[in-house]
């Protein structure tokens, strides 16, 4: 079974004159530990359809499976607790809270779970090492790089253990180098981890490192491409996925 299933998803914004189709009759499925792009041109729909995904919006029509569950049927208490379980969230903006180091940080969603704090961070710390921050556990945010604060950000999603991992633009905010470092950190989350892993970005050369390629324009799926094995077809890969976004009109 799939581990995402979204049939014929549409959502309008506002009414009558003023509505805005976001998205308009999208459907797709991702299985466990795929790794899926997203891409399309600015406005095409792409954060949009990621928060339909994560239960952080509800479409106006069509449905949302994950992990078994129709988000759109669930009452709200039963939506947030598959969001805090089931599913982690990366952002472009890291939304690490200053005042807490790494450790805290990443132990942060658990602990808000019922986690008892000493197993929280021992978690958590687990995860840091995992993704080579074990010599950064004391930090807060103001003594990290822009992708060890990243790393964090992915440890922390990580850390309640969930099937599903949600990535929208989180190397929009990293230089050329972290962006590599955090896309090939999504990739081994896929690969070891076997977390489904689905990322909306508009860079190629991140996009290269997924499995598969949604893209999206004007609310609809207008291509979708498997790519090859990682490695040394990389660089090619992301050459042809410019060039579909060129030829898309992005």
């Amino acid at each position: 079974m799939s581990l995402i299933s979204a049939v014929n998803l549409k959502k309008v914004y506002g009414s009558g004159d003023t509505a805005v189709t976001a998205l308009n009759g999208v459907s797709l499925q991702v299985e466990p530990g795929e790794f899926v792009a997203i891409m399309g041109p600015s406005g095409c729909g792409k954060s949009t359809l990621l928060h339909l995904l994560g239960g952080l919006d509800r479409p106006t029509s069509g449905t949302v499976m994950i992990d078994g569950h129709n988000l759109s049927d669930l009452p709200d208490n039963k939506l947030t607790e598959i969001r805090r379980r089931r599913i982690g969230f990366i952002f472009q903006f890291f939304n690490l809270i200053p005042v807490l180091n790494a450790v805290e940080n990443t132990a942060l969603p658990i602990t808000l779970d019922g986690v008892r704090p000493g197993d929280a961070k021992t978690r958590a710390a687990e995860w840091l090492r995992k993704i080579g921050l074990g010599d950064r556990l004391d930090h807060r945010p103001d003594q990290l790089s822009g992708g060890q604060q990243q790393r964090v950000a992915v440890a922390r999603a990580l850390v309640a253990d969930p099937a599903l991992i949600l990535a929208d633009e989180p190397t929009g905010n990293l230089d050329t180098h972290a962006s590599e470092e955090i896309a090939a950190l999504l990739r081994q989350v896929a690969n070891d981890w076997g977390r489904a892993v689905v990322i909306v970005t508009h860079d190629p050369r991140i996009a290269a490192y997924a499995d598969r390629i949604i893209f999206l324009k004007d609310g609809a799926v207008v291509d979708q491409t498997v790519l090859e094995p990682r490695g040394s077809q990389n660089g090619q890969n992301a050459e042809m996925v410019a060039g579909k976004i060129q030829a898309i009109g992005d």
